[in-house]
C-alpha cells in the first residue's frame, strides 16, 4: 500500500510536490518557480517543458526529503492551474506552441464575436460559463488557427489537447493516458456540465476536432501508472482536480453551503451547491465541484484574477518590499485617514464584471501617499473583491428558488452574504494576518483558517488515496479538518460599508462598459 501520497500541486508560478502520510500531514515538500512569458500586452504564456521539468525535479526532491522511493507511494494525486491550454503531438510528445495561461486575454475579441452573434446563452446553459478569455476553448480555437499546420494535423488526429494536468498524466504515462477528471473539463468551454459528456455543437462552433479531446474521468479514478523509469517503479495516479476544485474538497465542504476561498495568483471563492446546478443571474459560474463515483456536486464559483499577483507587483514591479510576507506589516502602518483603493485589472477584471479590457487604476492619492498606503490598498483589494463574489453568491443562493438549499439560512441585515455561513480560507495570501482580520471586517462575517493551509495538494492528495483505499470516505476525512485561527469582524458597520462604496465607486471608473 506504501507509507505516502504525493501529491502535484502545478501553480500558475511555481510547480510543488508535497507528501502526505495517513494523519494527512506534510512529510516533506518541494517547490520551484518557473519563467513567465508576456509576448504581448494581455499575453501570458508558459513553456510546458518548464512545466513538465520542474514538476519532475520537485517531485524527486520532496521523495528524497522523506527518504522515500517509489515502493513507498501509494498513489500519486494531481492539482493543476485551470483552463491553461496546451496542444502536443501525439507521437513525439511534443507541444506546438507555449501554454496558453488562464489569464491570457489574447481572444477577447473572438469571444466578443460570438457574444454579438448571440451564442452566450448556447454556451453558457451547458456549461455554465460565460464567454470569456479566461476559458480553455477559444484558447484552443486560436492555436488552431495561428500555429501553422495545427489545424490540418488536429483534423487528421495527430494532436491532442490537455488543460496542464492531462499533459503531466500525458507524460507521465509515457503517452499511455490521454484524460482529465470532471472538474478540469468543466472549464472548457466544450463541456456539458448537466450531461456530463463534450457537446458536439459546442465544439462546432469553436470550430474544434473532437479527436483533441482527452477522456473524462472522475476526480478519484484510475488514472494509470507512472513510467517506471521516473521514480524507479511504476506508481498508481489516482486523482485529478483543478485547483480550485481539489482546494475545496481539502476544506472538507462536501456540504451544501459551504464556502472556501483560496487566495493564490488570484483568489476562487467556491459555494458549494449539492447535486443541482444553481444557476447566476450575477455572473458567476456554474460549475463542477467533484465527481466522486459518477455522482456530480455542482458549486457557484467566482473568480478573480489578481490576488497574491498584486503583492508580487508590489515586490517585483514597485520594488517597495523585499519578500511578500512583509505586505501586512507595511499595510499596518499606513495613514488611517487616507483611502486609497488599488484595482487591480492588470488583465481585465474577472466576476462577477467579466471585463477584459479594462486595466488597472489608483484611487485616491495624495502627496502624503507612499509604499504603505500602497501595500494596505493591494491587500484590500482582494477583500473587497471577495466581497464582491460572496455579495453574488448570497444573492444566487437566495434566487435558487430550492427550499431545501435555503433551509437554516437567512440574509445578513445589510448585506446579501448569508447568516452563520463562515468563509474557509487557504494559500498563501491567507497565512497574512492582517489581510484575514481585514478580510472578516469587510465581508462582515468569521474567516476560519485551517492548520493545514496546503489545502490544494491536501485534496489532491486525498482523492487519490482514497481512491486506492489509503485514505477513508469523504465523511470520515470531515473530520480531520482543524482549525487554526478564527478571525471574527472588529470594524464598526458604517466604516465598513463607506470603505466599501469606495471601492464600487473606484470599479465603476475602471470598467470599459
Amino acid at each position: 500500500m506504501g507509507t505516502y501520497v504525493l501529491a502535484i500541486d502545478q501553480g500558475t508560478t511555481s510547480s510543488r510536490a508535497i507528501l502526505f502520510d495517513r494523519d494527512y500531514r506534510v512529510v516533506a515538500s518541494d517547490q520551484q518557480e518557473f519563467e513567465q512569458h508576456f509576448p504581448r500586452s494581455g499575453w501570458v504564456e508558459h513553456d510546458p517543458e518548464d512545466i513538465w521539468n520542474t514538476t519532475l525535479a520537485t517531485c524527486r526532491r520532496a521523495m528524497e526529503k522523506a527518504g522515500a522511493g517509489a515502493e513507498d507511494l501509494a498513489a500519486i494525486g494531481i492539482a493543476n492551474q485551470r483552463e491553461t491550454t496546451v496542444l502536443w503531438e501525439r507521437d513525439t510528445g511534443r507541444p506546438i506552441h507555449r501554454a496558453i495561461v488562464w489569464q491570457d486575454r489574447r481572444t477577447a475579441g473572438a469571444c466578443a464575436a460570438l457574444k454579438d452573434d448571440g451564442q452566450e446563452e448556447f454556451f453558457s446553459s451547458r456549461t455554465g460559463l460565460l464567454l470569456d478569455p479566461y476559458f480553455s476553448g477559444t484558447k484552443i480555437a486560436w492555436l488552431l488557427d495561428n500555429v501553422e499546420g495545427a489545424r490540418e494535423a488536429a483534423e487528421k488526429g495527430r494532436l491532442a489537447f490537455g488543460t496542464i494536468d492531462s499533459f503531466l498524466l500525458w507524460r507521465l504515462t509515457g503517452g499511455r493516458t490521454h484524460a482529465t477528471d470532471a472538474t478540469n473539463a468543466s472549464r472548457t468551454l466544450l463541456y456539458d456540465i448537466h450531461q456530463g459528456r463534450w457537446h458536439p455543437e459546442l465544439l462546432e462552433r469553436l470550430r474544434i476536432p473532437a479527436s483533441l479531446l482527452p477522456l473524462v474521468r472522475d476526480c478519484a479514478a484510475d488514472f494509470g501508472e507512472t513510467e517506471a523509469g521516473i521514480f524507479g517503479a511504476p506508481v498508481p495516479i489516482a486523482g485529478i482536480a483543478g485547483d480550485q476544485q481539489a482546494a475545496t474538497v481539502g476544506q472538507a465542504c462536501f456540504e451544501p453551503g459551504m464556502i472556501k476561498s483560496t487566495y493564490g495568483t488570484g483568489c476562487f471563492a467556491v459555494l458549494n451547491t449539492g447535486a443541482k446546478p444553481v444557476r447566476s443571474t450575477h455572473r458567476l459560474l456554474t460549475t463542477i465541484a467533484y465527481r466522486l463515483g459518477g455522482k456530480t456536486t455542482y458549486a457557484l464559483e467566482g473568480s478573480i484574477f489578481i490576488a497574491g499577483a498584486a503583492v508580487q507587483w508590489l515586490r517585483d514591479g514597485l520594488g517597495i518590499i523585499e519578500h511578500s510576507a512583509q505586505s501586512g506589516e507595511l499595510a499596518a502602518a499606513a495613514d488611517p485617514g487616507q483611502d486609497v483603493y488599488l484595482v487591480p485589472a492588470f488583465v481585465g477584471l474577472g466576476a462577477p464584471y467579466w471585463d477584459a479590457e479594462c486595466r488597472g487604476a489608483i484611487f485616491g492619492l495624495t502627496r502624503a501617499s507612499g509604499p504603505a498606503e500602497l501595500a494596505r490598498a493591494a491587500l484590500e483589494s482582494v477583500c473587497y473583491q471577495t466581497r464582491d463574489l460572496l455579495e453574488a453568491m448570497g444573492g444566487d443562493w437566495r434566487g435558487a428558488g430550492d427550499t431545501a438549499l435555503l433551509e437554516d439560512t437567512m440574509l445578513l441585515e445589510d448585506t446579501m452574504l448569508l447568516k452563520d455561513t463562515v468563509l474557509r480560507v487557504d494559500g498563501g495570501m491567507a497565512a497574512s494576518d492582517w489581510t484575514m482580520q481585514r478580510l472578516s471586517d469587510l465581508l462582515n462575517m468569521p474567516v476560519h483558517r485551517p492548520r493545514v493551509l496546503e489545502t490544494t495538494a491536501l485534496g489532491a492528495a486525498y482523492l487519490a488515496g482514497m481512491q486506492v483505499g489509503f485514505y477513508p470516505p469523504p465523511g470520515e476525512f470531515s473530520k480531520s479538518w482543524a482549525l487554526e485561527r478564527e478571525f471574527t469582524p472588529a470594524m464598526e458597520r458604517a466604516e465598513r460599508e463607506r470603505k466599501y462604496a469606495g471601492w464600487s465607486d473606484a470599479v465603476k471608473r475602471t470598467l470599459t462598459r
